[in-house]
């Protein structure tokens, strides 16, 4: 069952549920659709889940960077009215999360990250340009995952089709530079804002150890492993993820 889009204004997302706000960001190659477990969970347990669609592609060469769209971010929140967020973000989602963070950490109640990007500097873009051949971009989709069955042929395609477009590919590029140039291991010491870290074990594109930086960094987060599980736990665990993520938000009272 696909969730509906709903187009307002210049945003395009969707929303379910009523209650306290849980703003889903999603990474540089994932859709809104990676999201289904949590779109679905969350509303019932009294949260309004709203997942905004990035415009990754849509922004002029020049402001396509992790900057502009944690501002894009804010623009949502205060179209929307929110206040008292809770961010949670995947891959490039997590990087956006937590410098919209840094940025505004008055709108901000909660971090959750898994697999984001932010200190490792291969994060992404690592591998990517090989254009029209068809098995290299399988594998590459399939190796995000633990479970290669993870990676649809729907994904693959989808994957497939962004890096055969010359203007997605050179902003796909442009977005991994501008990740690497954002590193923040000097600004999350500073950012006392409660953060859920969930993170696979077997992770290859932000393996374990980029979990264990941004532990040792942020001042008041929690750590939670899934095991046989790559880049995209939500997607991959999807029940182990809510779970987590539920016993956080009431252990916190969030």
């Amino acid at each position: 069952m696909e969730d509906e889009i709903i187009k307002d204004g210049k945003f395009r997302y969707i929303e379910k549920g009523e209650g306290s706000p849980i703003i889903i960001l999603h990474g540089l190659m994932g859709g809104l659709s990676n999201f289904h477990g949590v779109t679905d969970h969350f509303p019932k347990k009294g949260y309004k889940v709203l997942v905004p669609e990035l415009p990754i592609y849509d922004m002029p060469m020049l402001k396509t960077n992790v900057k502009n769209f944690a501002k894009y971010l804010e623009k949502f929140i205060e179209y929307k009215g929110l206040k008292d967020v809770i961010l949670l973000g995947n891959s490039l989602g997590g990087h956006i999360g937590l410098l919209h963070t840094k940025l505004y950490p008055k709108m901000v109640k909660a971090l959750v990250i898994t697999g984001s990007s932010g200190l490792y500097e291969s994060a992404m873009g690592d591998g990517y340009p090989k254009r029209g051949d068809y098995e290299f971009i399988k594998k590459k989709a399939q190796d995000v995952f633990y479970n290669p069955e993870v990676a649809t042929k729907e994904i693959v395609d989808e994957v497939f089709a962004t890096v055969n477009d010359r203007v997605k590919l050179v902003k796909t590029l442009a977005i991994a530079k501008s990740a690497i140039r954002h590193n923040m291991s000097t600004d999350l010491p500073t950012m006392n804002t409660p953060t859920c870290i969930i993170w696979g074990e077997n992770d290859t594109v932000t393996p374990p150890d980029v979990a264990e930086l941004f532990h040792e960094l942020l001042p008041d987060s929690n750590l939670f492993w899934i095991k046989e599980c790559g880049h995209a736990p939500m997607m991959e665990h999807p029940e182990e993820f809510n779970t987590i993520l539920d016993n956080w938000l009431q252990e916190r009272n969030f």
